[in-house]
C-alpha cells in the first residue's frame, strides 16, 4: 500500500465474522491466491465476491476474524483488491496476520457505515470520511512501525527494505 488514502464502498457484515466464513476450509490447500479471493464469503453471501471492487471496505461489528488462524484469511481480502477491513474489534491474530500482509484492519465506529456508502480512508489522519452523509469517523491509529509495514505492502517487503525492526519507546 503505497498511498495514505483509499476509497471504495463499504460492504457491511455482523459481529464474529470468523475465519471459515472470510475463507471456507475447503478453499485453503491452493496457492493460487486470486482463486481463493474468487470464494471470499462464499458460506455468507455466494454473491459477494463477484461485487467486490478495487479499493471497496470490508466493514464489521465486533470481533472479525476469529476462530482459527489461517493466514488464508487475511490473504483473500487482500487479493481480493479490498483496501481496507473496518470494524469495532479484531481477533488478535486476524488483525496481526492482516498487517503483516499489507492489508489495513482498522478499527472505528462501524455503526455509523450504512451498506454501499462511499468512504475515503485517510491513514495518515487516522481518519474514515463518509462520502454520502460528510461524517468523518475517528479510526484508532497504528504504531508508526505497521505504518511502515502497510506503506512497504507487508512485513517481508519492510524487513527486505528496512532489514530490522526499531522497537518504539
Amino acid at each position: 500500500m503505497n498511498k495514505h488514502k483509499i476509497s471504495g464502498v463499504a460492504h457491511k457484515l455482523d459481529d464474529d465474522i470468523n475465519t471459515d466464513y472470510i475463507i471456507a476450509g475447503k478453499y485453503t490447500k491452493t496457492l493460487d491466491y486470486q482463486a481463493l479471493a474468487e470464494h471470499l464469503f462464499e458460506d455468507l453471501d455466494a454473491e459477494l465476491a463477484a461485487k467486490l471492487r478495487p479499493g471497496d471496505f470490508i466493514v464489521a461489528g465486533d470481533n472479525f476474524g476469529c476462530g482459527s488462524s489461517r493466514e488464508q484469511a487475511a490473504l483473500a481480502i487482500k487479493y481480493a483488491g479490498i483496501g481496507a477491513v473496518l470494524a469495532k474489534s479484531f481477533a488478535r491474530i486476524f488483525f496481526r496476520n492482516a498487517i503483516n500482509l499489507g492489508l489495513p484492519a482498522l478499527v472505528c465506529d462501524t455503526d455509523k457505515i450504512g451498506q454501499g456508502q462511499r468512504l475515503e480512508l485517510d491513514l495518515a489522519a487516522n481518519a474514515v470520511l463518509n462520502l454520502d452523509t460528510g461524517q468523518h469517523l475517528a479510526v484508532a491509529p497504528l504504531s508508526q512501525v505497521m505504518l511502515g509495514i502497510l506503506r512497504e505492502g507487508g512485513l517481508v517487503a519492510y524487513l527486505q527494505r528496512h532489514g530490522e525492526f526499531v522497537v518504539e519507546e
